[in-house]
């Protein structure tokens, strides 16, 4: 069966973000910042530009609120008075966050078990039987290319797909701490399965498989709370790979450059990367790393 391209993006921000600790038990982590604005707007970004329009936030309980406030406050009494100060330009990132396509907000469902599908099986409801759709994890972010666009052009090209996936090629040395992907053989971008955190030596390849996907609805029988996996969670991995049973599932290469907020440490590196290419005080931040005054 061939689905209507996408036109919506699930974003999934549900975790608890323990190695976070303590500030996301305030907020979610998907509100830290990337530059003077969040990582979810980031993402957001690079739905909009790709024209997605209309977008599900899965927050857990406590951060539905951040992202609702975050995307639709218009806050008027700092607009009126920027505007009475002459400084209507400081209120224009406000407006563009107003401007986004449609989001909405919801919680994740209580009754799926933990793990990274359970946000998306959670919006279900919002996703029609003939469409196609994307599905984002909210700690990956990419520079310099869209990879909503790659996917949605990609799907164009294999109106078969069951679902296509994007890959970006990493050193040997890190392929033991993400999933894995191994292409059936003779092929170069059709899925066979993906390894999650093999041992360097029988890692299948250095893809790595992070969160961008384009899935159709049929990845929902496969995305039920008795389908857990490692660690008795429910991960959206396991279930595109056992898509490949009905149908391809494409794997494209990422035409920009994926990095992982997760961590505190990969959060900082993106941060820094971020800054250094877009900030109009990244030659500050240059001189200061080489040693020079703040």
């Amino acid at each position: 069966m061939s689905y209507r391209q996408p036109t919506k993006a699930i974003v999934t921000d549900a975790g608890f973000a323990s190695r976070f600790l303590p500030i996301t038990k305030t907020i979610p982590k998907a509100m830290l910042p990337i530059g003077n604005r969040p990582v979810m707007e980031l993402i957001i970004e690079e739905c909009a530009a790709a024209g997605i329009e209309e977008i599900i936030i899965v927050a857990t309980h406590e951060g539905k609120a951040y992202y609702e406030d975050y995307f639709t406050n218009a806050c008027t009494r700092i607009r009126k008075l920027l505007h009475a100060q002459g400084k209507d330009d400081r209120y224009a990132p406000v407006q563009h966050v107003l401007d986004f396509p449609k989001i909405i907000v919801i919680e994740q469902d209580p009754a799926y078990p933990y793990g990274n599908g359970s946000p998306v099986a959670s919006a279900r409801r919002f996703i029609d039987d003939d469409e196609a759709f994307i599905v984002i994890y909210s700690d990956d972010v990419v520079y310099g290319s869209s990879d909503v666009k790659t996917l949605i052009e990609s799907y164009a090209q294999h109106p078969d797909a069951q679902a296509i996936i994007i890959a970006q090629e990493m050193p040997t040395e890190v392929l033991n701490k993400y999933g894995i992907i191994r292409l059936q053989d003779g092929t170069d971008n059709l899925l066979h399965d993906i390894v999650e955190k093999p041992k360097i030596e029988d890692a299948p390849s250095n893809l790595t498989s992070y969160g961008r996907y384009l899935l159709t609805p049929d990845v929902f029988k496969y995305l039920d709370p008795r389908n857990t996996g490692l660690d008795n969670e429910l991960w959206t991995v396991d279930a595109i790979t056992r898509m490949v049973e009905d149908g391809p599932v494409y794997v494209e290469r990422t035409r920009g450059h994926w990095m992982t907020t997760g961590d505190p440490k990969n959060y900082f590196l993106a941060h820094l990367q971020y800054v250094l290419n877009h900030e109009d005080y990244a030659d500050d931040v240059r001189a200061f790393m080489n040693g020079g005054a703040a």
